[in-house]
Formats: structure tokens, sequence, C-alpha cells
């Protein structure tokens, strides 16, 4: 084993907690091990310059608890590259289910994002922060908000071919996870007005998106036409939008499904006017009222207690 990895024997997590720079919000809620036996999970924090735009890398084999996941909004983006057997995603109620054989790239979302899971999946994969697959594409992120793309759109067809060939000939999921960082690395590039970007959604996850937006551009030096522009460009949503995914996190993670709720007290703690903006934008970000997800969380909770995934997707069905 080398420095970094961590193993969470028959537990499993395979989405991104939400992650921010320097935030209570952002910090990696710690994985624990559930029931999901025979699920092998490994992930790593890469070393600098990349932590600055990555989470973790991670691995994972096995089966999901439940066929189809639904991923709420994070601040988060997602890249797998896929080892097993094609997954499925649907980006939205309005958009029809696509397969995936190669693997995907998932920048930071507007709305749900539906995952199914063959029996013995198998992926190697990247958390980024909001802003970091910015320094990997060869597009503006803009063009993939809400579009999951496959990896052979972002990266080609014969690169991503010998991608995978040199993963599945590795030595265990460590050795995968080297080759990951040192494919990253070799294909870091340097990005106009990132840092702008990445200091800035750094003063937003500090306060849960709990700051004025309009005091951001001015702060950094930019107009708030500006600034939207760029964030735009590089995180594929505007600074508003981050602002409000990161509140949202910050009200999700402090539920406890185990215990009573007491919605006005979440709403008011996490920076909502009311009780009635808080179940809005509840609704607008999963499609549940409050409640209906407490629900949900509380058969998770009971079909499978302590599971490493119980915390952020949703059972579908």
């Amino acid at each position: 084993m080398t420095p970094g990895d961590r193993v969470v024997p028959g537990g499993i997590a395979t989405f991104p907690e939400a992650a921010g720079e320097g935030a209570e919000v952002g910090a990696r809620r710690p994985r624990g091990v559930g029931d999901a036996v025979g699920v092998e999970y490994v992930s790593r924090v890469p070393r600098p310059p990349l932590d600055g735009l990555i989470d973790d890398l991670y691995y994972l084999a096995g089966t999901p608890p439940y066929a189809r996941l639904t991923l709420p909004p994070m601040p988060a983006a997602l890249l797998i590259v896929n080892l097993g057997p094609p997954f499925r995603i649907r980006a939205g109620t309005d958009i029809a289910t696509t397969e995936y054989a190669d693997g995907c790239v998932v920048t930071t979302p507007t709305r749900a994002v539906e995952f199914g899971y063959p029996p013995g999946t198998r992926s190697v994969g990247v958390h980024f922060k909001p802003w970091g697959p910015a320094a990997f594409l060869p597009m503006p992120v803009a063009e993939l908000c809400d579009r999951p793309v496959t990896v052979e759109q972002v990266w080609g067809r014969a690169a991503v071919a010998e991608l995978r060939d040199r993963l599945a000939s590795a030595d265990g999921p460590h050795e995968m996870l080297a080759l990951l960082e040192e494919e990253l690395r070799r294909r870091l590039r340097e990005t106009t007005g990132l840092g702008l970007v990445r200091h800035t959604s750094g003063v937003i996850a500090a306060t849960a998106g709990a700051t004025a937006i309009a005091d951001l551009g001015a702060a950094a030096g930019v107009s708030g036409t500006q600034l939207a522009r760029r964030f735009k460009e590089l995180v594929g949503v505007t600074p508003k939008r981050l602002a409000r995914t990161y509140r949202f996190a910050a009200a999700v993670f402090a539920i406890d499904p185990a215990g009573p709720v007491d919605w006005a007290d979440l709403a008011g703690g996490a920076g909502y006017f009311d009780q009635a903006h808080f179940g809005h934008e509840f609704r607008a970000f999963t499609g549940l009222t409050p409640t209906r997800y407490l629900e949900v969380r509380r058969r998770f909770l009971r079909e499978h207690p302590g599971h490493v995934l119980d915390g952020w997707p949703l059972p579908v069905g």
C-alpha cells in the first residue's frame, strides 16, 4: 500500500460528498463499512498540484445496494473510467437513459442524476472539486453542464482504449490509482481564469453558500458579468448557482434520519429565508419534499444500516 491510499473492505463509496476548499461543508465525510459484502473501495488523495483540483481518486468493484441510485446535485464533478459491464445514466427526467461502456464525465450538475449499475461493476474514477475538470477538458465546461459525456468524447477513443488496457492489466487497485494519477498529471494544462474561479469558489464554500454573490466580483477585481462568464466556462454554472448547491449540501448533511427533524430550525441554520423557501429549493434539487426525502433516507437506513453510501445517493423506486 502506498501513502495516501485508503481501503474500505466491504464498503462502497461511488459518489463524492459535497467538497469545497477550506469549508466545513466541503470536508470529506468519513467513510464507514456497511453491509455491502464483496464490495471493495479504495481511495487516495493525489499529490500536488492535483490535490487543488481533485478531492480523491478511487477504485470500486462490486455491487451497490440498489440497482438504481439518484444522486442529487452536489458541488463536485465526477469522471469514471469503466472496467466492467456498461452502466446507465439518466441526467434528468426529460432525458433518455444512456449507456456508458468506456466511462463518463459529469460536471457540477444542476439537477439530480440517476445511475444504474449492473452487478459486478468495476471502475476507477475521480472526484473533482467544482472547478477541477476545467484543467483536463478540451472544451468549455459549460458545454457539458447536465450533459454527461463518454470519456472517449473528451480524451479520444484510442487514448481511452490504451488507458483502459493499462488499468485492466495493473497489479491491483493501488497500481491502478497510480496510473490514473499519472494520466491526469500528464493531461493537466494551464487554464486561463482558473485561479480566479478557484479562489471565489473557496469563498462560497467557506460560507456554505451564505455569501453575497454581488460582492464576489468586486472583491476579485472583476465585474459580476465577467465573474459569471468565467464560472460558466470553467465550472459550468454561475457563482449564484454554485452557492445554492453548497447551501443545499449543508442542509442535507445536517439531517439525521435516525431522529426527529426540526425543519424550520434546519432551514434557518442553512441560511434559507424561511421553511417555504427551503421546501421550494429542496424540491428543485431532489424532486422530493423534505418529508418524502426523509422517508427515503430512512428506508435506506432501515434496509442497509450503517452503509457507507448513506448520506447522499437515494434508492430509486
